[in-house]
């Protein structure tokens, strides 16, 4: 992966560095790499800024810029905010890491997980009714959909989960499953315990 320079010297190099990472991360998580950098820059900004600063210290164009700020908002990770005494709009970012990934997460779902969903609760239906489908066929779209399904309650179950709560189970990584019923009879020991 090449990285383009920002070719700003009065970026810090460790902010130049995060803002041409998360260029490159945004065109491979499907965006492109405009809006990745803008969405860095913002984030890291510690004030409000213009399209116009955006454009300058990024070296984009300014229909780029505008374009970029358009799609973040409808992420709802980025707003307009104003400057006592100056007319134009300013731009800042979501800081709260959570709720910017919950914000992802729940644009993410509602472009990907719920339309395949749709589909492959249509696919097992039709193939349900269609005499010509092995048995094999039908069972592994019935499982994809049955697994989609899971994936889909699980990531509404968890949005109820209070941060604290859910920070703490992140932190227990695979350690959780000593929490469950049954463990010990199901899994053999490692010899790390």
């Amino acid at each position: 992966m090449t990285e383009m320079t920002v070719k700003n010297p009065a970026l810090p190099p460790a902010v130049e560095r995060f803002v041409l990472h998360w260029g490159e991360m945004g065109a491979v998580w499907g965006t492109n790499r405009s809006i990745g950098q803008v969405h860095a820059l913002l984030y890291l900004s510690e004030r409000p800024l213009t399209a116009e600063d955006i454009a300058e210290t990024l070296t984009l164009a300014r229909s780029n810029v505008s374009n970029s700020l358009k799609e973040l908002q409808g992420w709802a990770l980025i707003r307009r905010a104003h400057v006592m005494g100056d007319r134009r709009d300013f731009f800042a970012a979501e800081t709260d890491l959570w709720e910017m990934v919950t914000r992802i997460a729940e644009g993410r779902k509602a472009r990907e997980i719920d339309p395949t969903l749709d589909m492959l609760r249509a696919c097992a239906t039709e193939a349900e009714a269609d005499r010509r489908l092995g048995r094999a066929t039908l069972e592994r779209i019935q499982a994809m959909r049955d697994f989609v399904d899971m994936v889909d309650r699980w990531a509404d179950d968890i949005k109820r989960v209070p941060r604290p709560q859910l920070a703490a189970l992140m932190k227990l990584g695979s350690a959780i499953v000593r929490l469950l019923p049954g463990r010990r009879a199901k899994e053999p020991r490692t010899g790390r315990e």
